[in-house]
């Protein structure tokens, strides 16, 4: 049995634990990256990547579809080749994650080991069953996988989760997603558009991330004309029959409803995965769910030498934020026990559909009532929207009465993204609403309507 000693050991070679080793190492330690699987980290082999190489292959094809209305008009149809789309993306998918290889190829060997840990205790790893590692300190930066729930597990190979769409040779005839979170209207979306017939089946009102009723209700409707979209249904039975999925649901409409689809995609969540680590070794008080319980500020478990970063603490499992905390984790752990505060940006998600949907700051649901104004803009009548004929939308934005500062907003429309960057860089510059609108802002663009929000914003709090 081979012995390795160093001051950190970080389990886990995806964007946290890079971020963790790199921090590690730049604060004088010694670190050993762990890793059991593939490297390449799931925002480039499975999840941001892929996904948004297949979502450009659907908005290629939608805006091919869709020219009459500017006087352009497309002879002949629209022909999509499933296997050149799969064929793309998996290719493109896999040049991305060259790169991160090359990066940990790049990496002294003596840093790194193969094999996957568990705990003797709690500065004690059993690597694979050749190699234990004593450390100073460990940082679990292990992930997270899909949550596939029992009755889709009996499907077989026909209930598949997101890792999975992106190993397929061909694009099928008929999916049902099940789950309308981020993942599920990014994927549902896009599959829709490229052919695919998609049934997107969620079960608690939820579409992606939103809180703001307004906004979720207004998005639900814009969701429903493009796909089948039951944000409310009730799944009673999925039955495998030969190379088919009978599925029974109950809609909100209180409608049962009987279908048939080439796969299940389920996008139900995800769980960080720890039930590998063997922690009931360690002395950590673990949660409800087998977590280490942890200081989300410093992100270290209790006392003790060990830290949790990215998704692997279940909290926001976001690239950028598995990033910083990554980096944070692998600090603390090097200079152990001298921990400090992780520094923590702007929060800003995006689902990537179109619309676009993005939340920054504050959600409404965790917002205090009368502590806020809101500002809204229909994106419906903006000018550059109608401009580009994609003038549906709706924004929320939401200020503190009492500081004027911008706390969030929450919102579907149009360049989504590109807006979100703007107020999360103002929110974490502690702007009020007064200096936002001091701000420069050209014409014509979607910007504008974020203007007409905040307007509308600042007329409240006079």
């Amino acid at each position: 049995m081979n012995t390795i000693k160093t001051d950190v050991a970080i389990i886990g070679a995806g964007s946290a634990g890079l971020s963790a080793y790199r921090a590690a190492k730049a604060a004088g330690a010694a670190a050993i990256l762990i890793e059991g699987g593939a490297h390449g980290t799931t925002c480039a082999r499975v999840g941001c990547m892929p996904s948004k190489l297949l979502i450009a292959a659907a908005e290629a094809a939608h805006h091919a579809m869709h020219t009459d209305a500017f006087g352009v008009h497309i002879e002949g149809t629209v022909r999509i080749d499933g296997r050149e789309v799969m064929a793309r993306v998996k290719s493109e998918r896999d040049r991305f994650v060259g790169f991160v290889v090359a990066g940990v190829d790049a990496m002294p060997g003596a840093d790194k080991l193969s094999g996957y840990a568990r705990f003797i205790d709690d500065n004690l790893l059993q690597v694979g069953e050749h190699t234990r590692v004593h450390a100073k300190s460990v940082v679990i930066a292990t992930g997270s996988s899909p949550v596939m729930p029992a009755m889709y597990r009996a499907l077989g190979n026909r209930a598949v989760v997101n890792d999975d769409v992106f190993s397929w040779d061909d694009l099928p005839k008929r999916v049902a997603v099940i789950g309308a979170g981020v993942i599920g209207l990014e994927l549902g979306q896009a599959l829709a558009r490229l052919g695919v017939r998609v049934s997107v089946l969620g079960a608690r009102g939820r579409v992606g991330p939103l809180t703001d009723p307004e906004v979720r209700n207004y998005a639900e409707r814009v969701f429903s004309e493009a796909f089948r979209f039951e944000p409310r249904a009730q799944v009673q039975a999925a039955v495998r029959d030969v190379d088919e999925v009978r599925l029974r649901y109950v809609s909100g409409a209180d409608e049962l409803v009987e279908d048939t689809f080439d796969y299940v995609l389920v996008a139900a969540g995800r769980k960080p995965n720890v039930a590998g680590l063997a922690l009931h070794n360690t002395s950590l008080e673990l949660d409800a769910n087998g977590l280490p319980v942890y200081d989300a500020s410093t992100l270290q478990a209790g006392a003790h030498p060990v830290f949790i970063a990215g998704d692997a603490n279940g909290v926001l499992p976001l690239l950028h934020e598995a990033a910083d905390e990554g980096r944070g984790a692998g600090t603390n752990a090097a200079r152990y026990p001298n921990v400090e505060p992780v520094e923590r940006r702007a929060p800003i998600s995006i689902a990537f559909t179109d619309p676009g949907i993005a939340m920054v700051g504050a959600r409404h649901v965790d917002l205090t009532a009368e502590s806020f104004v809101t500002g809204e803009v229909s994106f419906e009548d903006q000018g550059r929207s109608r401009v580009m004929l994609r003038n549906r939308g709706l924004m929320h934005v939401y200020v503190d009465r009492a500081s004027r500062r911008f706390v969030g907003a929450e919102w579907i429309g149009p360049e989504a993204e590109h807006i979100a960057h703007l107020l999360a860089w103002a929110l974490q510059m502690k702007l009020t609403i007064d200096e936002m609108l001091r701000m420069p802002f050209y014409h014509p663009v979607v910007e504008e309507g974020l203007r007409t929000a905040l307007r509308e914003a600042e007329v409240k709090l006079r």
